[in-house]
């Protein structure tokens, strides 16, 4: 497989060998799957996978048939492409379940910060959210009283419980991280997470490591 170009966020350009790439897809992938919020769009991950996926099944296709090594290669497609379905179903289903909460999300964010959501899923989010509000104004909120019509999805849909607890595996050390108390009697501490250890901690005092790529959710 070639190597492949990933756009960096300050106009920089990593190249990725193939086995690089498809880590950071599986990175990824387990991130999103264990995350209970979406994470940043890893778009550029998945253009580059589908092109060395395009060029892993032309090269399958001179091999002879029989050959034992081809089977090899076509377990290993079949398996790149279930990580990278998965991938993308686990942040359609949250697109889905907290819609109004990304698209503020995505509104709100800074100039210049990476994007939550890649071109195809905000086109799907913004339909989701016109479709889901003009079905409860169809259905329900027309049959209500004037002053109960007025549609306030943001507060009708939960937002992601970012309190959940998540084991992760730290990447690279970190010290003095902040870990606030799980009950009144409680005081909130510091504590410092070794390279290669694992944990289970609050999502929200571990979301920016996530982000970062400092720690890797399993």
């Amino acid at each position: 497989m070639s190597s492949c170009h990933l756009e960096l966020s300050w106009s920089q350009e990593e190249l990725m060998t193939p086995a690089e790439l498809i880590s950071s897809l599986e990175e990824a992938w387990l991130n999103e799957k264990f995350s209970p919020e979406l994470l940043e769009s890893k778009s550029e991950v998945v253009e580059c996978v589908l092109e060395q996926l395009t060029h892993m099944e032309s090269n399958l296709q001179r091999v002879k048939k029989g050959d034992a090594k081809a089977s090899i290669h076509r377990m290993e497609v079949d398996r790149i492409r279930f990580v990278l379905s998965s991938y993308l179903r686990s942040r359609l289903q949250k697109i889905e379940k907290f819609f109004p909460h990304v698209l503020e999300r995505e509104k709100s964010r800074g100039e210049g910060a990476p994007s939550l959501l890649s071109p195809e899923e905000f086109a799907f989010a913004k339909e989701y959210h016109a479709n889901t509000e003009t079905y409860l104004k169809a259905v329900a909120l027309k049959r209500m009283p004037p002053n109960l019509q007025a549609l306030d999805l943001l507060k009708a849909v939960p937002e992601p419980c970012l309190d959940s607890f998540v084991f992760l595996r730290v990447k690279e050390k970190q010290e003095n991280i902040l870990i606030e108390p799980e009950t009144d009697d409680q005081r909130e501490y510091v504590v410092d997470l070794e390279e290669g250890s694992q944990h289970l901690m609050r999502y929200r005092t571990i979301a920016p490591l996530v982000s970062s790529g400092a720690v890797q959710l399993i």
